[in-house]
């Protein structure tokens, strides 16, 4: 029951409890995100759950605390462990099937399973192939990729195309990208978890 009137015992019995510091709109809040990524990144489970405590007693949206990681899954973790983006998306459905309270369980989850998976930021190449894109502009699909169904006898679209399926072990060498960089590269997969397989 609140008090009626507010008294200096009250304040002073108020300024004695112990407060969480935590911004919702300012840099605490971007600090502690920060700290939790980077503690999932550094595979330190004690760490991750700890700001993910600090970020859900503070009333930081689940929702915001469930994309970062869904994000890390990808960025930090992608084929190293690929289970980790679906045990990341099992816990976001879980967490708008049940809310909070009981979401709790599949945030700790999902951070706890993230922490622990072995590490990889290959998935970055996308971005080294986006920058490849801008820079080149238009560029020529090559006649064997194109698509046979439009006119391929008279233009002849998909001719020369090696079918993969046909060769052994479903792999045969053919020229995927457009001719001005055809020898470009950019995936480079990690010596981590499933990815060391690749």
């Amino acid at each position: 029951e609140l008090p009626r009137r507010l008294t200096r015992d009250i304040v002073a019995r108020a300024q004695a409890a112990p407060g969480l510091r935590y911004d919702k709109k300012g840099d605490e809040h971007y600090d502690v995100v920060s700290a939790f990524i980077k503690s999932m990144r550094g595979s330190d489970p004690d760490a991750a759950l700890y700001w993910l405590a600090k970020m859900v007693y503070a009333g930081e949206d689940p929702k915001f605390i469930m994309r970062r990681l869904l994000i890390l899954a990808s960025e930090d973790i992608g084929l190293a462990d690929p289970n980790g983006i679906v045990v990341a998306s099992a816990c976001a459905r879980a967490l708008e099937w049940c809310g909070l309270p009981e979401a709790q369980y599949h945030l700790a989850e999902a951070t706890l399973y993230l922490s622990t998976a072995p590490k990889s930021n290959s998935a970055k190449a996308y971005f080294a192939a986006l920058a490849l894109v801008e820079k080149e502009g238009k560029t020529q699909v090559p006649t064997h990729l194109q698509d046979s169904t439009r006119d391929a006898a008279a233009l002849g679209h998909g001719k020369d195309y090696k079918y993969p399926h046909d060769f052994p072990g479903h792999h045969t060498r053919q020229q995927y990208l457009p001719d001005a960089m055809k020898d470009a590269r950019f995936y480079e997969p990690s010596d981590q978890g499933f990815e060391k397989e690749i």
